[in-house]
């Protein structure tokens, strides 16, 4: 069985107007970048994305907002991106801002069937507003729905032709709950290679999950942004960017 398409081209042409989209990747870390620009180039309106940030200005989900492209991002933080936040604060765009681990949590319930949860995230905030809650053994739990998409778009370091997946280091983060949650999901690959040569106990991502693969191509990132962690002066953050650069 081979999963592979043809072009980043194909792989986004059944994503029509007012789809829901999930992106994989924490910052620019693991985000399948050529899928995003085939979007850009589909030019389908209306789309919500789901992804832990909205990119940055002209790379990643930037690319997206800057074509007008989105009329709800969901996510857990876009504190680097300017275009965003004018674009919520004139009313372009809706914006759900999601707790981080709750945000993972709903994409992983959404996979594993999972209709809704309870978690103490966010009681007594503007998190729990409109959301039922109950007590368990003394403590107040809010209840959250899973998250689910039509299209998941993953970026995978290793997947054979059947379409099972590996990730490296850091830039697996959200990618393989996003495989799991969504109706069809593609893998942007960066290393396709042939079945049997995976080990087995090394996918992450078993290829039931994906029905398409994606060659990856190399494309430049931005330098990295001011905040010192962005910068790579702690060293968390150094770490971090050796990950996605190796």
């Amino acid at each position: 069985m081979n999963k592979v398409v043809a072009s980043a081209d194909e792989a986004v042409r059944d994503v029509g107007d007012g789809a829901i989209v999930m992106l994989g990747g924490f910052g620019l870390c693991g985000i399948p970048e050529n899928l995003i620009r085939a979007l850009v180039r589909k030019g389908s309106k209306n789309l919500t994305t789901i992804s832990n940030n909205a990119g940055v200005d002209g790379y990643g989900v930037g690319l997206l907002l800057a074509a007008g492209q989105i009329g709800r991002h969901i996510g857990t933080y876009v504190g680097e991106n300017k275009l965003l936040e004018s674009m919520v604060l004139s009313g372009k765009i809706q914006l759900d801002l999601v707790p981080q681990g709750t945000f993972a949590e709903r994409m992983r319930a959404a996979g594993a069937g999972i209709p809704a949860f309870f978690t103490p995230t966010g009681v007594g905030t503007m998190v729990a507003e409109g959301k039922e809650t109950r007590e368990f053994d003394g403590r107040t739990y809010v209840m959250e729905r899973a998250l689910k998409a039509d299209f998941a778009y993953v970026k995978a370091w290793k997947g054979d032709r059947m379409g099972n997946l590996v990730y490296r280091k850091t830039a697996r983060n959200f990618n393989p709950v996003m495989a799991t949650a969504a109706k069809v999901t593609i893998a942007e690959v960066e290393q396709l290679v042939e079945p049997g040569e995976l080990d087995g106990d090394l996918v992450h991502t078993p290829s039931f999950h994906i029905p398409h693969n994606s060659p990856a191509a190399r494309t430049k990132h931005p330098p990295a942004q001011s905040s010192p962690h962005a910068a790579g002066k702690t060293p968390e953050s150094r770490r971090a960017q050796k990950h996605c650069q190796d």
